[in-house]
């Protein structure tokens, strides 16, 4: 569903993504793991149809994204890590918005719009302005409105953040279904390593731009040389310890 062929970002001397390629299949949960600045969020970003590419190709549902912007957009639900909402709408208004935005038919919109809004305990405020809900229920509505036109791919950025443990629970449970029972392809960013090792079938670690290794938990443990947990893993891969910068600074 999800094929990224030889991705680069450029801002002038700097490189966000470098030459990445990498593929997540229906009904699969990708995690895409990297240190701040790594380029996850700009990967995450150029998939989800938001930021240009300066190079490489992105084909989703066998579009290109680049030539058929219009029919790949429709495939895919975005959820950004922080939600942006026009804010003075109800968030009924805003579903209303979407359906008009993705050309949700009106039946449908009135059939699954309560049903999605129930599902994530937001339907007793449906009808109060989105500036008065707290940050996890702009989040939890964000993500609801992602759902709304059925996608077949979802493309998602630090997806916990901002929620309880109720919430975060709900969303992953949400993901799981949407994955086995739907087989929606799942892209996700996120630096909670406990979250990518109980939902994501395989693993990406992007450090630098560049894309270091990619497979089950399982596999990257055998590539590291690590036998511990995923965090162990992660930091093995992308060179994230530092006990003798840490003894020098602290030397007495």
């Amino acid at each position: 569903m999800i094929e990224i062929r030889r991705l680069s970002k450029r801002y002038q001397r700097h490189t966000a993504v470098d030459d990445l390629s990498l593929t997540v299949a229906a009904g699969e949960i990708f995690g895409f793991l990297g240190p701040n600045g790594a380029g996850k969020t700009t990967t995450i970003r150029m998939v989800a149809g938001a930021l240009a590419p300066t190079s490489g190709q992105i084909i989703l549902g066998g579009h290109d994204l680049a030539k058929e912007p219009a029919l790949a957009k429709r495939l895919v639900g975005y959820i950004p890590d922080r939600p942006f909402l026009y804010e003075k709408l109800s968030g009924w208004e805003f579903f209303e918005f979407l359906a008009d935005l993705y050309a949700v038919p009106r039946k449908v919109l009135e059939a699954r719009g309560p049903k999605l809004l129930t599902l994530f305990e937001l339907l007793d405020w449906s009808e109060d302005l989105i500036d008065n809900y707290s940050h996890g229920m702009k989040q939890r509505l964000i993500m609801a409105g992602a759902l709304l036109p059925g996608p077949r791919i979802l493309v998602v950025d630090e997806p916990i953040v901002g929620l309880d443990p109720r919430g975060a629970k709900l969303v992953l449970d949400i993901f799981k279904h949407l994955a086995e029972k739907e087989g929606v392809a799942i892209l996700i960013s996120t630096h909670t390593m406990s979250l990518a090792s109980r939902l994501c079938h395989r693993i990406g670690i992007i450090s630098k731009g560049r894309l270091k290794a990619v497979g089950t938990e399982d596999e990257l443990r055998a590539r590291s040389g690590q036998d511990g947990d995923l965090e162990d893993v992660f930091l093995k891969i992308t060179d994230g310890g530092a006990p003798q910068l840490l003894s020098e600074v602290f030397t007495s």
